[in-house]
């Protein structure tokens, strides 16, 4: 039995996982005030985990509250994985391994661990991420963006009349500020993946599959021309394919 924990920029996922797979229980938490005492909260009454790793894109200020809490809860420490150069058959492009973030290693070996190599995989949460996986495990690099919301926040925060004062629609022509920037916003990142695909196609010799995942992936799947997979939870199911890797190594 492994503990998961997946923290991200916006909340910390967590899943207790039978192995080979399967999740016994998940949850997720926003990063706020009180935090530690939900996280208390929500892992107690859970049997001790044989393992507990973790993958982080946050400050180390909040790596050390979850630590805090995971060694109080279950006298244990979790193994931090930072990005290597290559696992799980995926070889990472940058010539410094770390830092390419760990969030978007992880869910290439997800997505090479399910056999969608050669893919492009996408992520919408507060940053769009795209990366290029060749069929055999090469990553060719990628990109990192706004996401919509984070577009949306940044336009209104560098603008003085740029002031919705509602919650915009999605259109193709909008006849409204509102409205205008929402679509702008959201059809920028449809179009940014979409180009994505496009350029890295004839690189990885053939046309890839779109893997969709974050936590935006739902509202901007129906903007895209592309068919995508729609995935969930793609860094916690990395880790756990990085998990049972090492846990064969060690036997």
């Amino acid at each position: 039995m492994r503990l998961l924990l997946d923290l991200g920029n916006t909340r910390m996922k967590w899943a207790l996982m039978l192995q080979p797979e399967g999740w016994l229980a998940q949850g997720a938490l926003d990063w706020q005030e009180g935090f530690a005492a939900q996280l208390e909260s929500a892992l107690a009454g859970l049997p001790t985990p044989e393992m507990i790793v973790a993958a982080s894109v946050v400050d180390a200020a909040r790596e050390a509250l979850v630590a805090d809490v995971i060694g109080r809860r279950f006298a244990r420490a979790p193994i931090w994985l930072r990005t290597p150069a290559s696992a799980c058959g995926v070889r990472n492009a940058y010539a410094e391994p770390q830092r390419l973030g760990v969030d978007r290693f992880l869910a290439m070996v997800a997505a090479y661990a399910d056999g969608y190599a050669p893919c492009v995989v996408a992520s919408a949460g507060t940053a769009l991420t795209l990366d290029a996986l060749a069929a055999d495990g090469r990553h060719l690099g990628g990109l990192i963006a706004p996401g919509p919301l984070l577009m949306q926040r940044s336009l209104i925060d560098a603008t003085a009349r740029v002031r919705p004062e509602r919650t915009g629609e999605i259109f193709d022509l909008a006849d409204n500020t509102a409205d205008a920037v929402t679509s702008g916003c959201w059809q920028a990142a449809a179009a940014l993946i979409e180009r994505f695909a496009a350029r890295v196609t004839p690189l990885l010799e053939g046309a890839p599959t779109l893997i969709l995942g974050g936590g935006d992936a739902a509202e901007l799947q129906p903007l895209l021309a592309l068919p995508a997979q729609m995935t969930r939870d793609g860094v916690l199911r990395g880790l756990a394919v990085w998990a049972n890797t090492q846990s064969r190594a060690s036997n």
